[in-house]
């Protein structure tokens, strides 16, 4: 049996992303991730979920240590794992919009200068020459980095400014795998940005039957630790270190739960989130795409996702808004 188109590309770029990961992870090796993203975008939790899932499927294994930027400590990272390389977070923060994840991995590079560091695929953005600067005799004083990027243009950038190696990679969102959707409770969902990456103010006055969001806000009773991940008692065999990532997944499972269920909602989405449209192709929604402020999506569609047909790439939002109704008149395609 055919797979539905978006199970076919959701399958190539997952193989895509083993091509380029297969010879830095070995079976007999532990190996680290920090940066756990512990923030309300669900994206940067489905790219964590991704991770771990590919470590899983691929090789049956667990990072050895991980950690989220305030609580990593270097010297528990050596006692857990002497050997074995370690992984940075990916997502879209290499550069100097988002500092303190720039702040970490290049102190995580001071730190272990004689440890091979692998950053999972990243979109690169930088505004200040000095900072650019800065990196790069970061990355130049490290003879063993490895920086995975998910667009053309950050690979040229990477490939201009910076002496490591550089492979283009998708992002790990799509080692997910397909995710079964629920059912919509209206025809057009309206997913913009309200944060550093938008691009101004969208006006959505002239459509007051669309429903203008971000991503949702966390309640103040979100779930963070055993909660989530069942009674105490059955922790007490753990190891600290599985018993911290258990928690760690449990929340990064709460967010990306939170985010389908939102995105969900709409039998048709316009955004200009970059996973938003990666989790609307795990979904199989159908969307009009919109661009960040440096052109994130577009340079990732370019690379990797821009054939499918469940994303148009749409001129301004009145054009974005104009194709999601049409697509929501649309019967629904099957469920993964």
């Amino acid at each position: 049996m055919t797979l539905p188109s978006n199970q076919q590309l959701i399958a190539k770029l997952d193989n895509m992303i083993h091509d380029c990961l297969k010879d830095y992870i070995s079976n007999d090796e532990p190996l680290a991730i920090l940066d756990f993203p512990d923030i309300r975008n669900c994206g940067d939790s489905a790219i964590w979920l991704g991770e771990m899932a590919y470590l899983n499927r691929r090789y049956g294994k667990r990072p050895a240590y991980v950690s989220r930027i305030d609580d990593f400590s270097p010297e528990q990272l050596d006692r857990t794992m002497p050997t074995g390389p370690i992984f940075i977070h990916g997502g879209g923060n290499f550069g100097d919009i988002w500092d303190a994840h720039q702040d970490f991995r290049e102190r995580v590079l001071e730190r272990f200068p004689n440890r091979q560091v692998i950053q999972f695929p990243q979109s690169i953005h930088y505004k200040s020459q000095a900072r650019i600067e800065e990196s790069a005799r970061v990355i130049g004083r490290h003879k063993h980095f490895v920086l995975l990027v998910r667009d053309e243009e950050s690979k040229e950038f990477a490939h201009k400014h910076f002496d490591c190696e550089v492979r283009l990679c998708p992002d790990m969102a799509f080692s997910i795998g397909p995710i079964r959707p629920e059912a919509p409770e209206f025809p057009v969902l309206a997913m913009l940005r309200s944060d550093l990456e938008k691009v101004g103010e969208a006006n959505l006055s002239a459509y007051p039957d669309i429903p203008k969001e971000d991503w949702t806000t966390e309640s103040a009773k979100r779930v963070r630790i055993s909660k989530a991940i069942g009674a105490a008692t059955a922790l007490m065999a753990l190891k600290p270190a599985e018993i911290r990532l258990r928690k760690l997944d449990a929340a990064a499972h709460n967010r990306l739960r939170r985010g389908i269920r939102q995105i969900s909602r709409g039998q048709a989405i316009v955004t200009d989130r970059l996973h938003v449209h990666i989790c609307s192709i795990l979904l199989g929604r159908p969307h009009a795409v919109l661009d960040n402020s440096y052109g994130k999506i577009r340079r990732f569609m370019a690379a990797f996702s821009g054939g499918t047909d469940l994303a148009y790439r749409a001129t301004s939002l009145d054009d974005g808004i104009a194709w999601a109704r049409h697509q929501a008149t649309q019967p629904l395609a099957p469920a993964a």
